[in-house]
């Protein structure tokens, strides 16, 4: 394993810890009764309540005067400053504790319990004045140093995306701003499960291994149950699961849930993401918008505490009513285009026109779909329900009660985006046979993300599905919206990443061929110099000074290099 200095010697302070008697790893219980946020809070109105209090957290900061030392402590709430003091420490003539493992054997990133009082300093600040102190667990890697100046700018951050991305425990420690995003996202899923929950709507499980990938348009994720020697998908939605259970007798059933689309990655597309759906009985999709309004309105308050919300430049508003505009007045708005009065040739030769990439195999639904991801979504901005949408797009959806050729759909877009996809559910188990069976042509012509057909869905509809609203909602890009963050990869915990690349560690072979003698391999490598590239990008004159000190440890009976001879082994 390669480890740099500082690890190396944090790795010694463990050890001298563990000789001293001291566990750097405690198994037992530490109460809790105060955190950082709540004091500074409330310490000013009501200092009797903060006269004796206990503390858990993380050191981010030391500034150490002799005797007595500030640090800099974060808990889950956020920092505090810390004053310690020698005598108050250690009041007997043993100095130990403060002299040896508080100044030496402390590392910022370590986590450590405290006891004290909590007072104001001469300069106004709120502190934590620490009798007594205990190391819960001794950090071994060096936490990346975020600087603050007084108006709150961060100087030398940690914000390289990929490793913020890959190392998110890091991200939340020395990024505090990231936590409140998560917090958010859960406050948005809180508040929308109390709704749900209002109206007597059962929260469910579905299953996430299925034989049939099925409820939605994408290309799935395969996977092989040994048992039972079958090839499974993860799903791609929730849908037909839980219109099932509208068969069964539930009113109304909702689920937050994973799903699994093998498809691109993007600033806006995760391959697992989050959403919610909901089915509920004896409803459409006139009233599924109502409630769409109504929910995002209390989410959009929940989290802001106002029903807009900042993205980039624009201000956004989720107070309702939005507007409702269908899929071909919205083309004719922002194109000039009437797709209504064209035939399928007359609207892909317009395509060609513009440069769109289509194929004779599209059908007019299709192009108009295509037409409307191209020249219209980007323009739609403040939260607007895209509704009636061809049929050919809408395999689970029941035809529109007056438009010929269209299904009563709509798509919620914020931002060029959408956010939320629903219907009056198709509930004709015969209809719904033929929908699958044109999925099934379309597989045929190697349209891989064309459905499947389920057998069991349809016999499920052949006893009987009342009339049903149902819709799916995007988490992770409705968190995006409300959180002001225009990639997704910000607003999941664990995005997903390329695997991460090892370093190898250079052989002695290796090191001779860069020029470096093979009797001094054992020292580089002594100096935690393990790789080529640490070789190629370290200091020589350090290299150089450095190696005098590992000859005589190692007792290497050579001549010492010249400083241009270790010049050479580095460019």
């Amino acid at each position: 394993m390669l480890l740099s200095e500082q690890e190396i010697l944090r790795r010694q302070k463990r050890e001298e810890l563990m000789r001293m008697g001291i566990e750097p790893y405690p198994a037992e219980e530490f109460v809790v009764n105060a955190y950082a946020a709540d004091i500074l809070k409330n310490y000013e109105n009501n200092k009797i309540d903060y006269k004796h209090v206990t503390m858990a957290g993380r050191l981010m900061g030391f500034r150490i005067m002799g005797s007595a030392a500030f640090a800099e402590f974060q808990d889950a709430t956020g920092r505090i400053q810390l004053y310690f003091r020698r005598d108050d420490l250690c009041p007997g003539e043993d100095k130990t504790l403060y002299n040896t493992v508080f100044k030496k054997l402390l590392d910022i990133g370590d986590i450590i319990a405290v006891t004290g009082f909590v007072f104001t300093t001469q300069t106004g600040e709120i502190s934590v004045h620490v009798q007594e102190f205990k190391i819960l667990n001794k950090s071994l890697r060096p936490l990346p140093v975020v600087k603050r100046d007084e108006d709150g700018n961060i100087h030398d951050g940690f914000t390289d995306p990929e490793l913020r991305y890959r190392q998110r425990y890091v991200d939340l420690i020395v990024n505090p701003e990231v936590r409140d995003i998560f917090i958010k996202r859960a406050r948005i899923i809180t508040t929308m499960r109390s709704y749900f929950d209002a109206n007597s709507w059962l929260e469910v499980e579905t299953p996430v291994l299925q034989t049939i990938h099925g409820g939605a348009s994408a290309r799935p994720f395969t996977t092989h149950h040994n048992a039972l020697d079958v090839g499974l998908y993860l799903r791609i939605a929730t849908e037909l699961h839980l219109k099932r259970l509208i068969v069964g007798g539930f009113e109304g059933v909702y689920e937050f849930g994973k799903l699994f689309r093998n498809e691109g990655m993007d600033r806006t597309h995760n391959p697992e993401f989050t959403t919610v759906e909901l089915y509920v009985a004896y409803k459409d999709y006139l009233w599924m918008m109502n409630m769409t309004e109504e929910v995002l309105e209390k989410v959009a308050l929940a989290v802001n505490g106002t029903t807009k919300a900042k993205f980039g430049d624009v201000e956004l508003d989720f107070a309702g009513p939005y507007p409702r505009l269908s899929i071909t007045d919205a083309i004719k708005q922002y194109t000039g285009l009437d797709v209504e009065t064209l035939d399928e040739v007359a609207i892909r030769e317009q395509c060609r026109a513009w440069g769109m990439e289509v194929n004779d195999s599209m059908g007019k639904g299709k192009l108009i779909d295509e037409i409307f991801g191209e020249k219209v979504e980007s323009n739609i901005i403040q939260p607007t329900f895209i509704i009636d949408h061809p049929v050919e797009m809408s395999p689970l959806t029941k035809k529109h009660r007056t438009k010929k050729g269209m299904v009563e759909r709509f798509e919620l877009f914020v931002n060029g985006r959408e956010v939320a996809n629903a219907y009056s559910e198709l509930n004709d188990p015969i209809e719904q046979k033929e929908r699958f069976e044109d999925q099934l042509r379309l597989k045929e012509k190697g349209d891989d993300e064309a459905m499947e057909m389920d057998d069991d869905f349809i016999r499920s509809l052949e006893y009987g599905m009342p009339p049903t609203a149902g819709i799916g909602i995007g988490i992770d890009r409705l968190t995006m919206l409300l959180t002001d963050n225009a990639s997704i990869q910000e607003v999941i915990f664990f995005p997903q990443m390329r695997p991460e690349k090892k370093a190898e560690i250079a052989k002695e072979a290796d090191y001779v061929t860069a020029g470096v003698p093979a009797v001094w391999v054992p020292a580089l490598q002594k100096m935690n110099i393990l790789t080529i590239e640490q070789l190629k990008s370290a200091n020589a004159n350090k290299i150089f000074n450095d190696l005098g000190g590992m000859r005589k440890k190692l007792k290497i009976d050579e001549k010492m290099p010249l400083l241009d001879d270790v010049k050479s082994w580095v460019e």
